[in-house]
Formats: structure tokens, C-alpha cells, sequence
């Protein structure tokens, strides 16, 4: 922008300088010529008086040429100027400066033919004899019959030279006077115009450089004002435009980082360009390692880089399911789909973008449910084919002894009463994993509550010649759904009996548990059994729907196969956690912490 300034300034300078130049040689012709002008108007009006008040006497003789000569000596001292008398056929009979006789002939001499002409004769030329420009003016001039011809006078220019020079030199310092005042002048203007141009500059240059609240402090109402509040206006729309442009894609990204299904989006030439979150948890890769890499990279996944070497290559949308072994192993949906963008009226490929969904729980569901079905069906099939059996035999009329009657009833009765046990705990179950069930809690006081249970378990305990035994502190209390809670006890120590041998002993313990330092106390609660315990190998699996460990032995004792499955949903309704230990021979201990204090009021965990 200096060099802009400098160089405006030089032009402003130089048009000035080459203007006053110009008006300079104006005014000297113009004073040259008019002083000229002037010098030749008094010779003429010189000679138009010399023509009145002189005598011309003959022309002829050498006395004339005497005469002539001497008057035009006399003139001369008179007017300052060279005269020449002159006849019509350009002899000259008189001169002031040079010897009539020895002179030229003059009637070719450009004055002299212009008065022929024109009545007047004037012209400038340098004289060969002064060396010096002189004015030359002729009129011809008629006295009588005595002269009849043409008197000259000639004056030398050195003296309107001298004024020009002088007029040069007075004008050569006043031009330079003003050219310094317009130079001083200039360079203001130039600045003038340059300064905010070059502050608009640098704006322009901060804001090229993403730095959108810079501004132009510029406050004029001419041209320049009008760029400023333009580049000014440009930058709040920029401005706006890019906070709205950075608050979309904080919006995007906040979306894609909290979507529950993974996207790689994969450019037409190969390279990943997007990865999120969820992605990257379920491929086990790291977005800002992988994002610009080929999608071979992905090596560990040979499947799914397949896939996308497919789809890249085909073009066509898919859907796939595959089988992912790293970082742990699922089932993952595979959504690829074209990215398509159109540009100038015609569409093109963009790259593949793929949809990655865990599909791995809804599998293993879809396969609880199709194992729950089953198991269902199967359940439901043995009771109703003892119960269809004993019916069909008791209608054939192949039994006639009321004994056997009575036992094939009785039988039929157990196996309705087992079939609406199943069917009971299948719907309850059904409640309770759907949420549907109502959780009603209030305060319990543990030492009543199993004391009212004890005595529903104990005619069951004592066929069997079984021991039961509670210990639980007179003062702890607990607030739960104490309905729930019966349920949970009933089916454990249900259980703890009927897989305990004859003469063996089931104990249930409750006492208070500091949970780890938290605000949030604990109650313990263990069902203990001396009866023929649990492999190892089961233990995982005995909160399953329908597992048994002893098939045959679990239907002979009446179970449904879905107590302790119930009883892991009633505990966790209670916010609460179950587990087992158990030893072959030994027994069983079943561990429940219940909290003291529930936080939530409401049918759900």
C-alpha cells in the first residue's frame, strides 16, 4: 500500500508538474508575442510619423543617397532603431547601420514583399551583421513625386529576451513554489486516500485469515466510508454465518458421538473420512488414527472390509449381518448405503457410507425366546400327556378297582395342580420382565415378616424331618414390597428343602451391612442348606428360565423350573443383588443384599 501511495503521489506530482510546465511556456509565448506585437505596433506608428513630419526630397544623385543616410542616422538616435529607406525597386538609398551603396538589393526580402501585399511588412530574423534576432517592419511610403517606396525600422530583440528570460526565472521559482506546495499537497491527498485503504487491507487480510471480528474503524460518508461499511457488513455475515455453520457441527458431531449405532463413512477412492464413537467402540480403533487411511486398514476385520469392498465396487445398497471378534465378540448389523451428491444437475458417487448396529442382545433374546418357547411348550406337553393319559385309561373303563381310580384321579389332580403352578409362574414371570408388575413399598419388620414364614414352611420341613431355623435381630427393619419379598423367601427355602436330604438342616440369617462406607446401608440375607448342593459348572446358569440341574429329580419335587428365575427379577425390582455358593454334599448358601431404604417408588428397577 506504501508503494500504491508513493506511486499515486508520483503520478498527482508529475501531472502537476507536466500541467504548470505547460501553462509556463503558455505565458512566455504569450508574453513573447504580445511584447512583440507591441514593439511592432509603435514601429509602425513610428514610421506612419516619420512618413508626416519628414521632407523627401529627390531621390536621384548622390546627394540623395547623403541625405538619406543622414536622416536615417538622425532617426535612429531618436527611436532607438535601425532605419532604412528603401525605393520601390529595392535599392536602398539610406541606412542607419550599413553604407546604402554597398548593400543588396531589398525588394525580395520577406517584409518587403509582405508590404507589397498588405500594405505592412513585419518579420523576425537573425541579422548576420549584430548576430542577434531583430524585428523587421516595412511601410511603403509615397511623398510626392520626390520618394516612392518603403522605409524599415529594425529593432534588435535581445531586450524581450532579457524580459522572457526574466519572466522565466520569476515564474521558474513561483512554479516551484507551487509545485512543492502542490507536492506537499499531493503526498496529503495521496495519504488521504491510501491511509484507509490500507487499514481496509489489513482488515480484509485478518478476515482471509479466519479472524472474523476484525473491523474497519473508518467513519466517512464518501466512496471509501461506503467499502468500509461494505467489508464491515461482509464480516458480520461471515461471522454469523460461521457461528451458525460451528453450531451445526457441534450439533452433528454431539449426534454422532451420542448415536447408539456406529458410522464409517468411506470416500469413493477408499479413505475413511468419518468415524464415531459407538465405531469405534465396537471395532476397537481409534478415529483420529484410522480417519484418512484406506479402509484395508481395518485388517483385524476381515469380514467387514470385505463388505465394503464390495459394496464400493457394486455400488448397491446392502444389508448384512457378521460376526465381529474384536475387541469381544458380537453380532453386528451392516447398513451400506451410496452416498450420493449432486452437482451442476448431475448426481455422483460421494462414497459408501456404513451403518453398524450391535445386534448381538437381540439375537441372544430372540433366542431366550425361541428356548423359552420351547421349554414352554415342552413343560406344558408332560403334564397334559399324564393328565390326558390317566383320562383316556379312567374312560376306557380298564380300571375297575376304585383304588387305582383314586390314584390315577389323584395323579391327574397333582398334574393339573403342577400344570397351574407352570402356568402361574410363567405369567408372573411374563409381569415382571415387561415391568408391568407394581412395587408397593413399605417398612417391614424382618423378625415378624419370617416368623409368619416359618410357619407356612415348617409343616413342609418337618415331613421331611428337616431342620429350619431363623436368625434374625429382634430390632432390624427394611422397607420393600414385602408381598415381593415372600415370594423370593418362599421359592428359596421352597427350594433349599426339597433339595435337602431327611434329617438335614436349612437355616436363613439377616443381619445389617455397611456398604463400603456409602450413606446407603444393607441388609444380608442368607439361605443356607445342609442338602446335596450345586456343580460348579451349573452355578452360572441356575437364574435361568427352565434350567434344572436334576431334570428328573426337579419335576418329581413338583417345581416348575422358574423359581429362581422369578426370585433374580424380585430382587433386582428391589434394587438388590443374589448369588450362590455351593458344594457337592455339602449344601447350598443363597446371598441376598437387599438395600435398607429404597431410593425409587415406582414399578421399575
Amino acid at each position: 500500500m506504501r508503494q500504491y501511495r508513493n506511486r499515486l503521489t508520483l503520478i498527482m506530482l508529475t501531472l502537476i508538474g507536466l500541467s504548470m510546465l505547460a501553462a509556463g511556456l503558455a505565458m512566455v509565448t504569450v508574453f513573447k508575442q504580445s511584447h512583440i506585437q507591441l514593439l511592432e505596433d509603435n514601429m509602425v506608428r513610428e514610421i506612419r510619423l516619420l512618413q508626416t513630419m519628414m521632407e523627401f526630397p529627390d531621390t536621384d544623385g548622390a546627394e540623395a543617397v547623403s541625405y538619406y543616410t543622414d536622416r536615417s542616422l538622425q532617426l535612429e538616435e531618436l527611436s532607438d532603431a535601425r532605419v532604412t529607406f528603401i525605393l520601390k525597386d529595392g535599392r536602398v538609398i539610406g541606412d542607419s547601420e550599413s553604407d546604402p551603396l554597398t548593400m543588396d538589393n531589398h525588394a525580395y526580402r520577406e517584409e518587403m514583399l509582405q508590404a507589397v501585399k498588405e500594405g505592412r511588412g513585419s518579420t523576425i530574423r537573425r541579422s548576420d551583421t549584430l548576430q542577434q534576432d531583430m524585428l523587421y517592419v516595412a511601410l511603403p511610403v509615397k511623398a510626392g513625386e520626390n520618394f516612392d517606396g518603403f522605409v524599415r525600422l529594425s529593432v534588435s530583440l535581445k531586450e524581450v529576451d532579457q524580459g522572457v528570460k526574466q519572466g522565466w526565472t520569476v515564474m521558474g521559482i513561483g512554479l516551484l513554489v507551487l509545485f512543492l506546495i502542490a507536492a506537499v499537497v499531493s503526498y496529503r491527498v495521496a495519504q488521504g486516500l491510501t491511509s484507509p485503504l490500507e487499514k481496509i487491507t489489513r482488515v480484509a487480510r485478518r478476515i482471509s485469515r479466519l479472524e472474523y471480528d476484525a473491523r474497519v474503524k473508518i467513519h466517512r460518508k464518501d466512496e471509501i466510508g461506503q467499502l468500509a461499511q461494505a467489508i464491515n457488513g461482509m464480516a458480520d455475515s461471515l461471522q454469523t454465518q460461521l457461528r451458525t455453520i460451528r453450531d451445526n457441527e457441534d450439533l452433528l458431531q454431539s449426534v454422532l458421538n451420542n448415536m447408539t449405532g456406529g458410522i464409517v463413512l468411506v470416500s469413493g477412492a477408499g479413505q475413511i473420512i468419518l468415524v464415531n464413537r459407538a465405531a469405534e467402540k465396537m471395532l476397537g480403533i481409534n478415529a483420529e488414527v484410522i480417519t484418512g487411511k484406506s479402509y484395508r486398514e481395518l485388517k483385524q476385520h476381515y469380514e467387514l472390509t470385505k463388505l465394503m469392498e464390495e459394496g464400493l465396487g457394486s455400488q448397491a445398497d446392502f444389508h448384512e449381518e457378521r460376526n465381529v471378534y474384536y475387541p469381544v465378540e458380537s453380532i453386528i448389523r451392516i447398513d451400506g448405503v451410496t452416498m450420493m451428491q449432486e452437482e451442476e444437475q448431475e448426481p455422483y458417487r460421494r462414497g459408501m457410507l456404513f451403518l453398524l448396529q450391535d445386534v448381538s442382545d437381540i439375537r441372544r433374546l430372540e433366542r431366550m425366546r425361541s428356548e423359552f418357547v420351547a421349554n414352554v411348550s415342552h413343560e406344558l406337553k408332560t403334564p397334559l400327556a399324564a393328565v390326558k393319559g390317566f383320562a383316556e385309561t379312567l374312560l376306557g373303563g380298564g380300571v375297575t378297582d376304585e383304588k387305582t381310580s383314586r390314584s390315577f384321579l389323584q395323579i391327574i389332580y397333582d398334574e393339573s395342580e403342577r400344570l397351574n403352578r407352570l402356568i402361574g409362574d410363567i405369567l408372573e414371570l411374563s409381569k415382571i420382565e415387561s415391568k408391568r408388575i407394581q412395587m408397593d413399598y413399605s417398612p417391614i419388620h424382618l423378625s415378624a415378616f419370617f416368623d409368619t414364614i416359618s410357619e407356612m414352611m415348617r409343616t413342609v420341613a418337618e415331613k421331611k424331618r428337616i431342620s429350619l431355623e431363623l436368625d434374625v435381630p429382634e430390632e432390624l427393619f427394611m422397607e420393600g414390597d414385602e408381598d415381593k419379598l415372600r415370594q423370593i423367601f418362599m421359592n428359596l427355602l421352597s427350594n433349599a428343602i426339597s433339595y435337602t436330604q431327611e434329617g438335614g438342616r436349612v437355616k436363613l440369617t439377616a443381619r445389617e451391612k455397611h456398604n463400603n462406607g456409602s450413606a446407603d446401608d444393607l441388609v444380608e440375607f442368607v439361605v443356607k442348606d445342609s442338602g446335596i448342593g450345586i456343580p460348579k459348572k451349573d452355578l452360572p446358569r441356575i437364574f435361568e428360565r427352565f434350567y434344572r440341574v436334576d431334570k428328573a429329580r426337579s419335576r418329581g419335587s413338583g417345581g416348575t423350573g422358574l423359581g429362581l428365575s422369578i426370585v433374580k427379577h424380585l430382587v433386582d425390582l428391589h434394587h438388590g443383588t443374589i448369588k450362590v455358593e455351593s458344594e457337592l454334599g455339602i449344601g447350598s448358601s443363597f446371598i441376598i443384599e437387599l438395600p435398607i431404604l429404597q431410593e425409587t417408588h415406582d414399578t421399575g428397577s
